[in-house]
């Protein structure tokens, strides 16, 4: 039901955007959010948007650099991610939870996952 795509190889200070399908289901009137898990550690929350998108909460270590933005007629959910660092290679998780807290984001459904890797 989520679908990502957009990672890939990029060189630090360089800018991504990540996108997320989902079906209209799913997307509708969930809280939308983005994970990420670099190797050998947990999976950590990066930023998530209310269902209509009026809200949004992020990470620290990403404020400022990252931006969740969705587009429901499209059911698509997007991470413009700029100034990108080494330390932001991960596998990024696209998620949504039927419930409505943005700080404490417990997804219900997860995508695949997408490759990002910074170079530096």
């Amino acid at each position: 039901q989520l679908a990502e795509s957009g990672g890939g190889l990029v060189q630090a200070g360089d800018s991504l955007i990540l996108s997320c399908a989902a079906s209209g289901s799913t997307i509708s009137s969930s809280t939308m959010g983005w994970f990420r898990q670099a190797p050998g550690k947990e999976r950590d929350f990066v930023a998530a948007l209310s269902w209509g998108g009026d809200s949004t909460y992020y990470a620290e270590s990403v404020k400022g650099r990252f931006t969740i933005s969705r587009d429901n007629t499209e059911n698509m959910v997007y991470l413009r991610m700029n100034s990108l660092k080494p330390e932001d290679t991960a596998v990024y998780y696209c998620a949504a939870a039927l419930s409505r807290s943005l700080a404490t984001m417990n997804p219900d459904y997860w995508g695949q996952g997408t490759q990002v890797t910074v170079s530096s």
